[in-house]
């Protein structure tokens, strides 16, 4: 009866290691692959609020995913103008609309957009002890970029909030500090 005692114990240990390590594994969001840049034909990438322009050779990561939402999620907010000529390329995702850089929208990251289901939703931004509520209209791609249809620029980090001039303001955050800033974030 001892060593029955004892198998079963020690299968019942290894079922809860296996699950926690199943568990934990779900929780994470790793790196998806890489592609490489090229570069941007003449005229082709916008560095409107200091984005970045894909460089000849140079290998970047890609995600599916982003990590778990929760009431407090932790992501990066970045600049970018979803108007027509800005820097965000295209109209939006959501609507294939435009929109001013006056009015609180955001772009977010592949696995946060997840599949549009955001679309359209209000989101609330925390950060510099303030708070705003800003519309997705669009998705910060994380799969793929440094192509034309992602104005030449590298695919976007996996916890990314790319935010209009509207949210930055609501936020406080002083006009010379404005292009990247850690904050948290939740569905509204």
């Amino acid at each position: 009866m001892q060593s029955f005692c004892s198998k079963a114990s020690f299968l019942f240990l290894v079922f809860l290691v296996i699950t926690n390590l199943l568990h934990s594994e779900a929780q994470q969001c790793r790196p998806s692959g890489r592609i490489k840049g090229e570069k941007a034909p003449s005229g082709q990438c916008n560095q409107e609020n200091d984005s970045d322009c894909c460089v000849q050779g140079k290998m970047y990561t890609t995600y599916k995913c982003s990590p778990s939402v929760s009431t407090h999620t932790k992501a990066y907010l970045t600049l970018n103008s979803f108007e027509e000529g800005g820097d965000g390329g295209g109209p939006s995702a959501c609507d294939n609309q435009y929109h001013s850089d006056d009015t609180p929208v955001v772009a977010l990251s592949t696995g946060w957009f997840n599949n549009k289901s955001r679309c359209l939703n209000k989101i609330k931004i925390s950060a510099n002890g303030r708070s705003v509520v800003a519309k997705v209209v669009d998705e910060c791609d994380s799969r793929a970029g440094c192509d034309k249809e992602h104005d030449y620029q590298p695919p976007c980090n996996n916890n990314i909030v790319d935010a209009s001039k509207a949210v930055w303001k609501a936020l406080g955050v002083p006009h010379d500090q404005w292009g990247g800033l850690d904050i948290t974030w939740s569905d509204a």
